[in-house]
């Protein structure tokens, strides 16, 4: 999103931004740059409900914001909203929240422990993968989060959600076997509790890629 564009939904909502005077004898005010206040989540959340930068706006029931702990240590990154996440506004409502739960729970943690967010914020309509405009349109809106939040690691579940992240096509098998880095903060890849529940044989994988971010939060924590 644009400055101007963000601005103008700030003061669409009633938030204060603060714009330098002008010296005397110089400039007009309007010449000068335009400085916003500190980011927070009351600010990005309250732009995020009502972008309208791509066309999932149009089909979406509601934007997902993300949930859990807004100062975890760990920040879980998945792909879109399913249908059942639009409904309920929560990251994995659907069949594959279960096992996500079992997942934590083997790493002694709950959804609260952790912030879990999508790289789109909205959902695709048939649960398409997402488009390049529609992950331009987001990829601010995660950026913004990952600074408030502020993680120890990040978690990029799945392979749509790496491959967005990492600017990577090399096969997930591939790339969860290396520590990589976005933002400066250390990001290692799992794969997606849908793709577990059918690939059976893969479970055993995903203990190892929990294993791996337990002992590499021992290293950075």
């Amino acid at each position: 999103m644009d400055n101007t564009t963000r601005l103008q939904y700030l003061a669409a909502m009633g938030i204060d931004v603060w714009v330098p005077r002008h010296a005397e004898g110089s400039r007009m005010a309007e010449d000068f740059p335009v400085a916003v206040e500190a980011d927070s989540w009351e600010s990005l959340q309250a732009e995020m409900v009502v972008c309208q930068q791509c066309d999932l706006s149009q089909s979406r029931q509601q934007v997902v914001l993300g949930s859990g702990n807004q100062q975890a240590d760990f920040l879980w990154v998945t792909e879109a909203p399913s249908l059942e996440d639009d409904q309920q506004g929560i990251p994995f409502a659907d069949h594959s929240g279960e096992l996500l739960t079992e997942m934590l729970r083997a790493m002694q943690l709950t959804r609260e422990d952790i912030f879990i967010t999508h790289i789109v914020k909205c959902r695709p309509p048939e649960d398409r993968d997402p488009r390049v405009k529609e992950l331009e349109a987001c990829k601010d809106y995660l950026q913004r989060q990952i600074a408030l939040v502020q993680p120890k690691i990040i978690i990029a579940v799945g392979r749509i959600a790496a491959h967005q992240i990492l600017h990577s096509k090399a096969p997930l098998a591939e790339l969860r076997e290396s520590v990589h880095e976005f933002s400066g903060i250390p990001l290692l890849t799992i794969y997606h509790p849908a793709y577990l529940l059918r690939s059976l044989t893969e479970k055993s994988k995903a203990w190892q890629d929990l294993q791996r971010a337990l002992t590499l939060f021992e290293k950075v924590k």
